[in-house]
């Protein structure tokens, strides 16, 4: 009786946070089964674990990974080598000597020769990404139920973030069944709930793509011993059963027959560990026995509530509202086709910006695997680019809503594997630039591939180092804690410093530029590709701040002498934003990567109030390269919108993503599961539309604090609170008709405020943990 109270009570207060918040104002819902795993599917995660819930009425599917089970690397081919090729350097001076001879062919084949890393190697493994490896899928769950399918009724799957809890439910007759799945961070295991008002029989099997080494069912626990066949990396992932049914095992299935519940508590471990050169050495079974143990003395409803705090601990720290209060009573997917086709749902807009806050909590924890490029949800073994770590745009998009949306927690396992990539990052520099530093380039995996791709020009991107050091920075910044600076965060934005420090070479006019230099996956080879110069002026820039306040006086000196030199953003012959040092670029161009606008974002090189001339050409390019592009194309654009201060263009974008995929002749936009269709299915269009959201409403990269500086004139009423501001601030806003009600600013440290509101500056004194409530009017006495 007591757990049925505790149940009970759990129940009425989940109903009371949906009718303060809304009913279903934060869920996605639908009224028919999921059949396809891209499209329609739902994610669930713990942070080590995504899931991905569909299946028919009579069964269902949990399709799930662990982020740290790869194909591939040292142990899958004697020739694996993290893709280096030493004694590459040699060639340098003679690359340079034919690009600047014009002699531009040649050179590009002789980077292609000796500048690019080793290719996949063919191994055992299913996998076409050979050596390299991919992440992989760890298998499916199948639960089948005998109630049949006739006379179904009140069908309805729904995925609540506010709670970060799935759901199935439907009627068999007068019979009503339940599905229910969360993951449990603290504990480490993810849970599923199969309930009926009928007693039911239930037949449960596992099925993996990888190779069993044993298999056992004890005491309600079922556990599979198991490795990838390339590279023999070891795993095993558990199933804890509890029921009121009676169990029987018998080859492969589970049974379970006259049960009104089945409980699957679930968690995966795998022997990888993140240390090069070996990455291994993980005691995987005891960490999956270590998470069981932690859950025995817990019943279900400990463990649900454990999940609720632990998760709206973090969700529950921004709220949003824009302006429509009223939420539409249609299914998702019928939702999504009226948006597009022009129907006003801000509430719509809100969700999908909390959507990406509760994917990043579900995917990235302290302790995790970072997430790659479908966040922790893949079922494939060979998936679209081996699911890797992307460094040329996409692994950095999708932290970008980190901090400014307060989760800094779920940075940190993006933070810990940066420093991972140091060492085998230092090796690839010295084979193949002979510099001090570190690099990576466009593809990485789990295995310290730190070398360039293995053609040109998508793979030779040295630059990624010097991007992920802006993430090391930015934490910092957002939290001003200086021993992280000074322990974790300097040394490795200074070793990225030193690789532009010795690779940057003198060019014409005495400026030092980038060469060879590509820029990201669009054009040839040149002599400076402009995004290189905006990230080597911005890693120095950032380490320039850090080494003053750690007080590295002599790296200061040095640093700044190269920063000056480093050849600055330039205006070509049409009015655009130069993407290469040759005035060459083509107005006809509607590519999706718009590099050379990385100086305004997520830089800070260019904006409307510092560099005018500039922003207007970065107006030029974005205006010339088209608004349509693949999902996190849009999901950069909306942000450098939002920078420009053009909020109505920004929100335009917004809108474009969140189009049912295909819609209007274009494959972008989002499936009707709202995950972005790149396509294929890629995370990071949702966390940098986002990222995008909260640069309309909030920006402090300038130095102060802008309020609303790219304000939409649809979200005309509205508020957010809980949003974080560089300076360790967190800030709720308030608007009616398009102006500023009331700005609540609370602050960590004590210091001055530097406030803008419609170009008004205003200072702010604040004491450490200080509240100050700031209105419309406060601003205007201040003009």
């Amino acid at each position: 009786m007591k757990c049925y109270i505790k149940y009970a009570v759990l129940l009425l207060l989940l109903c009371w946070i949906d009718i303060a918040q809304g009913q279903n104002r934060l869920s996605l819902w639908y009224d028919k089964p999921a059949t396809d795993w891209m499209t329609e599917a739902l994610p669930i995660g713990n942070g080590y674990m995504g899931v991905m819930f569909f299946g028919g009425i009579e069964s269902a599917q949990l399709q799930f990974t662990e982020g740290s089970l790869w194909s591939g690397g040292p142990n899958s081919s004697p020739d694996y080598n993290y893709g280096n090729k030493p004694g590459s350097w040699k060639y340098l001076d003679e690359v340079r000597s034919l690009i600047r001879d014009g002699e531009l062919e040649k050179a590009n084949e002789l980077v292609k020769a000796h500048f690019t890393g080793v290719g996949p190697k063919t191994t055992d493994g299913k996998s076409d990404w050979g050596d390299y490896g991919a992440q992989q899928t760890m298998g499916d769950l199948f639960v089948s139920l005998d109630h049949g399918s006739k006379n179904l009724s009140d069908y309805k799957r729904e995925l609540d973030i506010s709670k970060a809890v799935g759901t199935v439910s439907y009627k068999i007759g007068s019979d009503t069944y339940r599905r229910e799945y969360f993951g449990n961070y603290p504990s480490g295991v993810m849970v599923y709930k199969f309930s009926s008002s009928k007693p039911t029989q239930y037949t449960i099997r596992f099925q993996t793509p990888h190779v069993v080494d044993q298999e056992e069912y004890t005491n309600g626990v079922w556990r599979f011993d198991a490795h990838v066949n390339d590279n023999g990396q070891a795993f095993q992932t558990a199933f804890k059963i509890i029921t009121d049914g009676r169990e029987s095992y018998r080859e492969g299935l589970l049974t379970v027959t006259e049960a009104s519940y089945v409980i699957v508590y679930h968690t995966a471990a795998t022997d990888y560990k993140l240390d090069y050169p070996t990455y291994t050495g993980n005691a995987y079974k005891a960490i999956v026995n270590h998470r069981f143990n932690k859950i025995e003395t817990l019943d279900y409803d400990d463990i649900f509530t454990q999940h609720i705090r632990d998760y709206q601990g973090l969700f529950n720290r921004v709220s949003i509202s824009l302006g429509n209060r009223k939420v539409s009573e249609l299914p998702t997917d019928e939702r999504q086709r009226k948006y597009f086709e022009g129907a006003d749902d801000s509430a719509l807009e809100e969700l999908y910006f909390q959507y990406g806050r509760y994917l990043m909590i579900a995917a990235s924890r302290p302790g995790t695997m970072p997430m790659n490029l479908q966040g922790k949800w893949n079922n494939s073994v060979s998936p679209p680019w081996a699911a890797d770590y992307h460094m040329n745009i996409n692994q950095q998009m999708l932290y970008w809503p980190a901090e400014v949306t307060n989760l800094a927690e779920c940075h940190e396992p993006l933070l810990t594997y940066i420093e991972s990539l140091v060492e085998p990052g230092t090796q690839s520099a010295k084979d193949f630039f002979n510099t001090r530093g570190w690099v990576v380039n466009t593809m990485n995996n789990a295995y310290g591939y730190t070398a360039p791709g293995w053609d040109v020009p998508w793979g030779f991107f040295p630059g990624g180092a010097a991007w992920l050091a802006q993430h090391l920075w930015d934490h910092y910044e957002f939290g001003l804690d200086t021993a992280y600076l000074k322990d974790q965060a300097y040394p490795v934005m200074k070793a990225a410093s030193l690789f532009w420090m010795d690779y940057l070479i003198e060019g014409e006019n005495g400026f030092l530029v980038s060469s060879p230099s590509y820029s990201p996956e669009h054009g040839g080879i040149s002599g400076g590709a402009s995004m290189d110069h905006q990230i080597a002026w911005d890693v120095l820039n950032n380490s320039i701040k850090a080494a003053k306040i750690l007080e590295d006086n002599k790296f200061v000196k040095e640093a700044e002498a190269v920063k000056k030199k480093i050849l600055p953003p330039e205006i070509g012959s049409w009015g655009q934003l130069q993407e290469w040092k040759e005035d060459v670029d083509d107005s006809t161009s509607r590519h999706r990567h718009v590099s050379h606008l990385f100086a305004l974002h997520p830089g800070r090189q260019i904006s409307p109030s510092e560099t005018p001339d500039l922003a207007k050409a970065a107006r030029v390019t974005l205006d010339a390269r088209g608004d349509d592009a693949t999902g996190w194309s849009l999901a950069w654009k909306v942000n450098f919108w939002a920078r420009l201060n053009d909020g109505n263009r920004a929100y335009k974008l917004y809108r474009m993503i969140m189009k049912p995929s295909g819609a209007g002749g274009s494959g972008s936009g989002s499936y009707a599961n709202l995950l972005d269709a790149h396509p294929p299915f890629q995370l990071d269009g949702n966390m940098g539309a986002t990222a995008g959201v909260a640069e309309m409403l909030l920006q402090s990269h300038t130095g102060e604090i802008a309020i609303l500086p790219a304000l939409p004139a649809v979200w005309s009423t509205g508020h957010v609170k809980g949003l974080r501001a560089r300076g360790g601030y967190t800030l709720d806003i308030y608007w009616e008709n398009s102006e500023l009600k009331k700005l609540v600013i609370n602050a960590e440290n004590a210091g001055d405020c530097k406030l803008s509101y419609l170009n008004i500056d205003m200072i702010v004194p604040m004491e450490a943990n200080s509240r100050v409530e700031i209105k419309l009017s406060d601003f205007v006495n201040n003009k």
